[in-house]
């Protein structure tokens, strides 16, 4: 998936820029180049997404 493509998944809560600044961080989705091209495969979307999932609020009370 192309950072368009990830942002338009996630509703557009997820900017192209917000990405770019997640790369540069070492942070977000992982990611590959091909040809200079930033592309995001689709399992390391789904592994993201799956390691942020909550069960609810209370996940954060200590």
């Amino acid at each position: 998936m192309t950072p368009a493509e990830v942002s338009q998944h996630f509703g557009g809560a997820v900017s192209t820029r917000t990405l770019a600044n997640w790369r540069s961080m070492s942070q977000g989705p992982a990611y590959v180049k091909v040809g200079g091209r930033v592309l995001y495969p689709a399992a390391s979307i789904a592994e993201w997404e799956q390691k942020r999932t909550v069960g609810g609020t209370g996940q954060y009370r200590a």
